[in-house]
């Protein structure tokens, strides 16, 4: 796909007339898909795609569009070459852009991870044997993923992994389920039976009759996946300069120094040891690491090019959305095990899900329990609990509130295939929380 797109990227190149420009990204992937249900296969496909993203610039305008490829030379160019005709017309209407900010400097840049995936029909036949006689329901989703930059000032970056990702439950009945994922570059068949036999126990735990838990405040222990579900309300806004600087991040008191976290939470952009490429579609290019919060402090922002425009400042290579696609929270002093025995009384929270903030200023979130939480009494798993609803303040949870951080790290990478499978990827510790409020 490399030699490909830089053919595509030499063409449009030799469709530009008088002082005209252009930038372009390509997405690109062979992704095998194994759905199940019931620990059985139901459906199997194979996916190969590729997809083009151009920006046709000519001073202060520019224009955006985006077509599909084929993989034949000649239709493609053609595609190309229609694509350019059409933003050409379209962006002889549009007004001049003050904050269009692209690279002209070429860098040029090249990653491309060799394959070490299993067979898929060896991960198949593990994924059925775990199932055993429970009912399975997941999708495994594996394959290569490509990405690339290039422009007119003769600036090539290309980016290629191969990852799987496994994203599956036990169903026991409703609501009730055991939820897990197993991702990663290289298959590890005993890693993958130790989540299972952790996920069969829980199973067994989730038979027993639900334990009624009145609304209230509790010690509870978050899951590195639950974790993941309240620190990534952040990346709606709380990471980018843009939001920072019109006021409108959760982060607000954080980096104008109101409020604080524990001194333990630390957070990067860890691009280097992420999924995602580094570069983004305007060809600037991503530092390593990004320290964004720091022993509880704010140090700074995602900036895209837009937002550096607007605001006099240096891009660090953020996209426009100004989020991270690589996040990693440092770990904390607390040992996973023994955990249960440490949480004491309360709740073990396995997953979240419906979050949205109930107050944004205070950094104040609300979402629901879901799948495998469990009653936890006296330092044993007692019992399954009921749907439950919860508004917490991250000032809390990481704050005032934060009893500990563990000492491993779930590296988690995101089971979406909106358009094409992510990239992203979080990489977080389990928490211990005193004093969390359930509202319903």
């Amino acid at each position: 796909m490399q030699t490909y797109f830089n053919e595509v990227a030499d063409h449009i190149t030799s469709l530009l007339q008088g002082n005209e420009a252009f930038t372009c990204t390509f997405d690109g992937e062979e992704s095998d898909f194994i759905r199940f249900n019931q620990g059985k296969v139901r459906q199997a496909g194979a996916v190969s795609q590729r997809s083009l993203q151009l920006d046709l610039i000519e001073g202060m305008r520019h224009a955006a569009g985006a077509i599909v490829l084929s993989g034949e030379r000649e239709e493609d160019h053609a595609r190309v070459a229609g694509l350019v005709k059409d933003l050409r017309a379209q962006r002889a209407e549009l007004p001049e852009d003050p904050y269009l900010l692209y690279a002209t400097e070429p860098h040029d840049t090249e990653r491309v991870d060799p394959s070490r995936l299993p067979d898929p029909v060896a991960a198949l036949g593990e994924i059925q044997s775990a199932a055993g006689p429970h009912d399975l329901v997941g999708l495994y989703a594996a394959g290569g993923i490509h990405a690339g930059f290039a422009n007119s000032f003769g600036q090539r970056n290309w980016f290629s992994t191969h990852s799987y990702n496994f994203d599956w439950s036990f169903y026991h009945a409703t609501d009730k389920a055991v939820k897990s994922g197993y991702a990663g570059f290289e298959w590890d068949p005993s890693r993958f039976q130790r989540k299972v036999d952790e996920a069969v126990r829980k199973l067994d735990v989730l038979q027993r009759d639900p334990h009624e838990v009145p609304r209230g405040h509790y010690r509870v222990y978050l899951t590195p996946d639950a974790l993941n579900e309240m620190v990534g309300m952040l990346s709606w806004g709380g990471f980018g300069l843009k939001a920072l600087r019109t006021k409108q991040t959760p982060l607000l008191k954080l980096a104008e120094g109101e409020a604080a976290f524990d001194d333990s939470v630390s957070i990067a952009e860890n691009t280097a040891e992420g999924a995602s490429p580094n570069f983004q579609e305007s060809g600037f290019l991503r530092p390593d690491r990004v320290s964004l919060i720091d022993n509880g402090h704010h140090t700074a922002s995602l900036v895209s090019p837009r937002s550096a425009k607007e605001f006099g400042v240096e891009t660090n290579g953020a996209s426009a959305g100004e989020s991270p696609e690589s996040l990693d929270m440092a770990a904390g002093g607390l040992p996973e095990e023994g955990m249960i025995e440490r949480l004491g009384t309360g709740l073990y929270v396995g997953n979240l899900h419906y979050l949205n903030w109930s107050d944004l200023m205070a950094c104040k979130t609300t979402g629901m329990t879901r799948f495998a939480t469990f009653w936890v009494e006296d330092g044993e798993i007692a019992a399954p609990v009921n749907v439950m609803r919860f508004d917490e303040s991250l000032y809390r949870v990481l704050g005032s509130n934060l009893a500990g951080l563990t000492q491993e790290r779930d590296w988690l990478l995101s089971p979406d295939t909106y358009f094409h499978r992510s990239t992203h990827s979080a990489r977080l510790p389990g928490a211990l929380v005193e004093d969390f409020a359930f509202t319903l």
